[in-house]
């Protein structure tokens, strides 16, 4: 179907779901596209499936709330950012409920969250200005880079690079390479007792009004 003006015209509210008693903060479909999930300021996540159109289970996170809730490649597992006690990114379990792993490093609220479409890396930014590379397989951060404002950010389809908006002024693109002796300046750098390093190169920047 092609997404013409008239056709989103003709779009009607099917079914409403009133699950949350607060504001619906974040959605995201898994990859097979069978499922959705959202996170609530009431510190829930509602499972929707989406073939039988009904929700199908709720969980909570009452201590440390959720936020920029994300499917992992895999349909049972997600990440989320924490509004409450601290800004530790968590890795659940959907199956038992249960905390797979932590992700420790920001000191102010995570404001994005994007999962790569190609492997088990991910990134994040925060109000604390920076944007940090991770690996479900570890909690170290495994790139770091510290910017001049509040950055998003975004992985682009093919995982190849992602890009960065800082203070809604500029958008900058950039790729990770293994990091080998060249031409490119470095513009972020790796931490993590485990990590590669990781060399961050600018493509290009776009700047916004």
């Amino acid at each position: 179907m092609k997404l013409t003006d008239n056709v989103l015209r003709s779009f009607r509210v099917a079914k409403v779901f009133r699950e949350n008693s607060d504001k619906i903060n974040c959605f995201d479909f898994s990859s097979n596209g069978e499922s959705i999930i959202s996170s609530s300021d009431d510190d829930s996540l509602v499972l929707y499936d989406c073939q039988e159109g009904k929700p199908k289970r709720t969980l909570y996170s009452k201590k440390y709330g959720v936020d920029l809730i994300r499917y992992t490649h895999a349909a049972n597992t997600v990440v989320y950012s924490s509004n409450k006690i601290d800004d530790t990114i968590r890795y659940l379990s959907l199956h038992d409920n249960k905390y797979i792993r932590y992700f420790p490093g920001h000191n102010k609220r995570v404001t994005s969250l994007s999962m790569s479409p190609v492997d088990d890396t991910f990134i994040s930014g925060s109000s604390d200005k920076t944007i940090r590379l991770w690996d479900l397989r570890s909690p170290n951060c495994q790139g770091l880079m510290h910017l001049q404002g509040k950055p998003v950010c975004s992985f682009d389809p093919e995982g190849l690079i992602f890009a960065a908006g800082i203070n809604s002024e500029m958008v900058k693109l950039y790729d990770l390479v293994p990091l080998q002796p060249s031409s490119f300046s470095t513009t972020g750098r790796a931490s993590g007792q485990d990590s590669s390093l990781m060399l961050l190169r600018v493509l290009c920047y776009i700047p916004l009004g």
